[in-house]
């Protein structure tokens, strides 16, 4: 597994995680952000509403790359980057089709599963897909939580 931060302090606001070609991808994903997370000051939680935030943003990661894992050949990368007003998920996979969700399409209805963006959607306040080189990215967005905003390092 690679680490690979565009800021080279610690407590940057852009995260990169390279995942092509590793396994345990889900795992490796959660470790990071939550590592991230700390360094952000969204964890240990102050609040109740920074705790929901964080597993939030956990769960988020995680269906994403799930998703990226059964639908897009397997991710590339996981990208974090937060600002005071949101935090974006991007993650990257080499399948250029769009996501959709299963439980939405005929073929999906009735079958166990495919409900991970529809989860997606529920957390994210947006969330979207675009094309890029050998596949596509997908992203989420979240807000950044008032207490998480005042607790943010200075970038």
């Amino acid at each position: 597994m690679e680490e690979r931060e565009r800021d080279p302090e610690p407590a940057g606001r852009i995260r990169r995680l390279v995942l092509d070609g590793t396994s345990d991808v889900v795992t490796r994903s959660r470790d990071f952000t939550r590592r991230a997370l700390t360094a952000w000051r969204w964890l240990p939680p102050g609040t109740d509403e920074d705790r929901e935030a964080a597993e939030d943003v956990l769960l988020l990661v995680s269906e994403v790359v799930a998703n990226a894992c059964l639908h897009g050949g397997g991710p590339t990368a996981l990208v974090l980057d937060c600002t005071p007003e949101r935090l974006r998920i991007e993650v990257t996979d080499g399948n250029p089709a769009p996501p959709a969700p299963l439980a939405r399409r005929p073929e999906g209805r009735g079958r166990p599963g495919g409900y991970g963006l529809l989860i997606v959607e529920r957390l994210a306040r947006s969330w979207g897909s675009q094309p890029g080189a050998g596949g596509k990215c997908v992203w989420a967005e979240v807000a950044c939580p008032p207490p998480v905003r005042r607790r943010l390092p200075a970038w």
